[in-house]
């Protein structure tokens, strides 16, 4: 009997593979309210409270200005991306490079950031190479429209154009409504909980990380801290749950 093909890795980027509240979401979600209040002439507090809600109901803000506000998608990106001083900010973990790098199977990384920023922070953690593929926000569209995560259309369009069954695919999150679409398509799902310093449940309601036992939804197949254990996963193959 012929071996199952190999598994197919999506990973996250932003507090998945590194350590990104303080150093990049904190300073996009300023550069996001700042962009807001000046192209809609609101103030600050309602630009902040508007990116918000549309990220809360499209899952990203950047959805409701384009669909809301004629806001083209590319400049937001660019304007809300530029993140001075970055480089100097960013911080990962030696070993979870060194196992990423050892992970047998296919590996892609799956971001809603855009293309621009994420090679920026794979090649300050020198990541880069430990990935087949690289999937950002500008390549999440589908008839014309941006589709980023949690989108379940989008996610199997991934599958479809990578040639894998979704069934093989493992996506490792720190964002559970991402996880939720995932396995709502058959692919398994590995919550990272390294970075997380708070959690949001799929419908919006918070959680508390930390405590212990930490609580896992349904949808979630596995929750790691690290990414060496998923090397065991891959060794007991199709034995996480479906």
């Amino acid at each position: 009997m012929s071996p199952p093909p190999a598994r197919t890795w999506l990973f996250d980027l932003d507090n998945t593979l590194h350590d990104a509240t303080e150093a990049a979401l904190r300073p996009t979600s300023q550069a996001m309210t700042d962009y807001i209040a000046a192209h809609l002439q609101l103030p600050l507090d309602e630009a902040s409270a508007l990116g918000r809600h549309y990220w809360q109901r499209y899952g990203a803000t950047l959805l409701g200005l384009v669909r809301h506000h004629d806001v083209k998608a590319a400049h937001f990106l660019e304007e809300t991306h530029r993140l001075p001083g970055l480089e100097s900010r960013l911080r990962t973990s030696a070993h979870d490079r060194a196992a990423l790098r050892r992970l047998p199977g296919r590996k892609v990384l799956l971001t809603n950031a855009p293309r621009s920023y994420a090679l920026r922070v794979l090649q300050t953690l020198r990541l880069a190479s430990c990935f087949d593929a690289i999937v950002c926000i500008e390549d999440m569209t589908m008839f014309g429209q941006h589709r980023p995560k949690p989108d379940a259309r989008m996610l199997r369009h991934v599958a479809a154009r990578l040639k894998t069954p979704p069934a093989r695919c493992v996506l490792v999150e720190d964002t559970l409504a991402h996880q939720r679409s995932a396995r709502r398509i058959g692919m398994k799902t590995v919550w990272m909980q390294r970075y997380l310093r708070g959690a949001i449940h799929a419908d919006g309601r918070q959680m508390k990380v930390g405590v212990h036992p930490c609580p896992k939804p349904a949808y979630v197949c596995a929750r790691i801290k690290r990414i060496q254990p998923l090397r065991s996963l891959w060794c007991i193959r199709d034995d996480l749950p479906h």
